[in-house]
């Protein structure tokens, strides 16, 4: 599965350039320093916007690739134990409608009308749909039908064995779906967390230590001024900006690999998260 390159892509990098420019005017201009990372993260946001919507729509249309290639499997075995042959079957049955497969069945049947051998034509077909699935259903016909075996029984074995994947990955998505939302959760309090660090609970603590310095027992002073002191502040920053992305990071990449067991679409996920904790962040302190 592939995303190409489209020209409608230009439009979301254009925006985004917009913004990109307008970010860098109030910077230099109106002196709205504060916004100047917030900015710039909706500008990349906007710019790869178009590309996550189509990834996400062909993973959406593959999904219904895998369905109704299951409604094209049942109608070939159906076909076949009337007494019809395999390429006679797939070309009575290429008239249905099978949603986003039917341009690739309407494919198949013209290639065999035009006396391409059926295995050439099943693999073409199977590689022009880009599914795993398919691609290995595929490969099961042809080597049985091979070996000699049982054209029915291998159609219905197919058959079989698409509908076991479909409800392994369906009970995998509702077996997980609460671990996901928890996944979720935890990250958004670890962001919780580390800015209230940033925020409050370490600048009461440097206020605390200039005030009362006097008072603290040494090795306290000690202690916490080796965290506290000057120059200190910006290096704590990176450092806790730096451990929110890489939980971002694994957390997607956690997310995607026990949902869709992807990945890919893990990696999508920790774009995701990435992108908006560096949003909150920017926002809530102004800068990283």
């Amino acid at each position: 599965m592939s995303v190409e390159f489209k020209q409608k892509y230009w439009i979301g990098i254009f925006f985004a350039f917009i913004i990109i420019c307008i970010d860098i005017y109030l910077y230099f201009v109106e002196d709205l320093k504060r916004l100047f990372f917030p900015l710039l993260i909706l500008a990349f946001s906007v710019g790869w916007s178009q590309f996550w919507i189509d990834f996400y729509n062909e993973n959406k249309r593959q999904k219904e690739i895998e369905e109704k290639f299951l409604e094209f499997i049942r109608s070939l075995v159906g076909t076949v134990k009337s007494g019809v042959s395999i390429p006679k079957g797939i070309i009575s049955i290429s008239e249905e409608n099978y949603g986003a497969l039917t341009p690739y069945v309407t494919k198949l049947a013209r290639q065999i009308e035009w006396g391409i051998p059926i295995h050439t034509a099943l693999i073409t077909f199977a590689n022009d749909t880009e599914n795993k699935v398919i691609k290995r259903s595929v490969s099961i016909i042809i080597e049985a039908d091979e070996s000699g075996g049982d054209i029915e029984d291998i159609l219905e074995s197919v058959s079989l064995s698409v509908v076991n994947i479909k409800k392994m990955k369906e009970e995998r998505r509702s077996s997980i779906f609460s671990q996901i939302v928890q996944g979720y959760i935890v990250f958004f309090v670890f962001i919780g967390i580390m800015l209230l660090l940033q925020l409050w609970l370490f600048p009461q603590l440097q206020n605390a230590l200039n005030i009362n310095q006097e008072e603290v027992d040494f090795s306290t002073t000690i202690a916490l001024g080796s965290f506290f002191q000057k120059g200190t502040t910006t290096n704590l920053d990176f450092i806790f900006f730096s451990l929110i992305l890489i939980q971002g990071f694994f957390a997607g990449i956690m997310i995607g690999k026990f949902s869709e067991g992807s990945l890919k679409q893990g990696l999508i996920h920790s774009i995701i998260l990435m992108t908006i904790a560096t949003l909150i962040v920017t926002i809530a302190k102004g800068g990283i």
